[in-house]
């Protein structure tokens, strides 16, 4: 050994420094080594994930995440888990999710009820389907034509022929009433133009009704006079 002292290298390993005649010089940290340490983990190399290509993958959605040189795995995981991770992403897209009690069912856009303002799916948009809190409650235009049948009814005192008359009219409007609260694609605004228009035309069809009936009264009354 003393005739060669220029022959070899000593280990950088710390509690090494053994003298190898045929030392390995690490390709992250520039050091030279033994056979012994000369792996980024027999050093303990700081520069070692500099030369680490393994490529970490995504714990959410199961797939790779490229990873540049010099650059953390755990930093470029939480980026891409935070911005560009497809599960977490697809997630947040179908967030509108249904309000019936027991629907698990999520769309991609909200799909609102009119009246009652909240958010279904497309099985359950309609009034009937999610039994609307609304359609329970008494509308104010029910209130009128209720008040309305009410006056027709009060005013019965004429003959059974007239009677006959004002229950078939009241026999039509409930059965426009019926069907005007079972046309649920109607908004409510056009509900109740299509129920006054049908209350007016109720109204005067009533009127014309009493004014034949007063015709042929007063007809009648001219029939039976007698000339003394």
């Amino acid at each position: 050994m003393a005739e060669l002292p220029h022959i070899g290298r000593h280990c950088d390993a710390e509690l090494c420094h053994l003298l190898d005649f045929l030392p390995v010089r690490c390709d992250a940290c520039s050091g030279t080594f033994c056979l012994s340490h000369f792996t980024y983990e027999g050093h303990n190399c700081k520069n070692a994930y500099k030369k680490n290509v393994q490529v970490p993958v995504c714990p959410v959605c199961d797939k790779p995440v490229p990873t540049p040189k010099g650059v953390s795995a755990d930093a470029q995981v939480n980026e891409h888990i935070l911005n560009n991770c497809a599960a977490i992403t697809k997630k947040k897209v179908f967030a509108n999710k249904c309000s019936v009690k027991g629907c698990k069912k999520k769309e991609l856009v909200p799909v609102r009820c009119p009246s009652c303002k909240h958010n279904f799916c497309l099985g359950h948009r309609h009034e009937k389907d999610h039994d609307c809190e609304q359609l329970r409650k008494t509308p104010p235009f029910f209130k009128a034509a209720a008040a309305a049948i009410a006056r027709n009814q009060g005013g019965q005192n004429c003959a059974s022929q007239a009677r006959t008359t004002q229950m078939s009219e009241d026999e039509a409007l409930a059965r426009a009433l019926a069907e005007s609260l079972n046309d649920v694609q109607l908004s409510p605004e056009e509900r109740d133009r299509r129920l006054a228009e049908q209350l007016q035309q109720q109204e005067y069809a009533g009127r014309n009704a009493v004014g034949q009936r007063n015709q042929r009264s007063s007809a009648g009354n001219t029939n039976n006079c007698t000339i003394s």
